[in-house]
């Protein structure tokens, strides 16, 4: 039996609805940060290494620049020079007991600590023994230890012990005398002329101790003695 179909031409040329799409799809783009949230992340992020990188970095600049110690040297030896002078000037030196032992006086004293030793020009020295003995000592030029217990004499020497209830005066001259003031002796390897009272002799060099009374002359020696007149 025949069948009769009516088609809608208009409907089936209409376009069909498009199939919807399965699957994931792509998200929407995020907004770009601005430049200094992105810098302020990457130093957040890298913070710790830089710090460290800093640290060695500081390190290394401070001992590069940090002085290195001086090598050791050998102290240079002091110089011959004097720390101070005086000009006319009075030096006194007293003992344990207060008593005046040592008097220096002269024109001019320059000290030298490299030896602790004085230079004086136009020198006189008087010493007094314990025993109350005067000893007085001149010359051009006088060289002193620190305490003036011992003294050099140079040029136009002259020791003089003063005389005393028991003995005469003696006295030496030269163009150098060495003085002992605290031992009472006197020595010079120069010619000295010495002279007691009316006696006088002339030796080529001397080393005289006044507490023992020993005198020891050396080389030639030419003497003037006067005896005793006969009783």
């Amino acid at each position: 039996m025949p069948v009769s179909v009516a088609l809608d031409l208009e409907s089936l040329l209409q376009p069909l609805d498009p199939l919807p799409v399965s699957g994931p799809q792509n998200p929407p783009p995020r907004p770009q940060q601005p430049f200094w949230w992105r810098v302020g992340q990457f130093v957040s992020a890298y913070l710790p290494l830089i710090l460290m990188g800093l640290l060695a970095l500081a390190t290394w600049w401070l001992v590069s620049n940090t002085p290195r110690p001086a090598e050791p040297r050998e102290a240079a030896p002091p110089r011959h020079e004097p720390d101070y002078t005086m000009q006319n000037f009075t030096l006194q030196r007293f003992g344990a007991d207060g008593a005046l032992r040592v008097q220096v006086q002269g024109e001019r004293l320059r000290h030298y600590p490299d030896t602790d030793t004085m230079e004086i020009d136009l020198p006189t020295i008087r010493a007094t023994a314990p025993d109350g003995g005067v000893t007085v000592a001149t010359a051009r030029l006088a060289v002193a230890n620190g305490d003036a217990t011992q003294v050099q004499l140079q040029g136009g020497a002259r020791v003089r012990r003063e005389a005393t209830a028991s003995a005469a005066a003696i006295e030496f001259e030269s163009e150098f005398l060495h003085a002992f003031l605290d031992t009472e002796r006197v020595t010079s390897h120069l010619p000295v002329r010495l002279r007691q009272g009316t006696n006088e002799m002339r030796v080529a060099s001397l080393d005289y101790d006044h507490l023992s009374r020993i005198a020891r002359f050396g080389g030639p020696m030419r003497a003037t003695l006067t005896l005793p007149p006969k009783k």
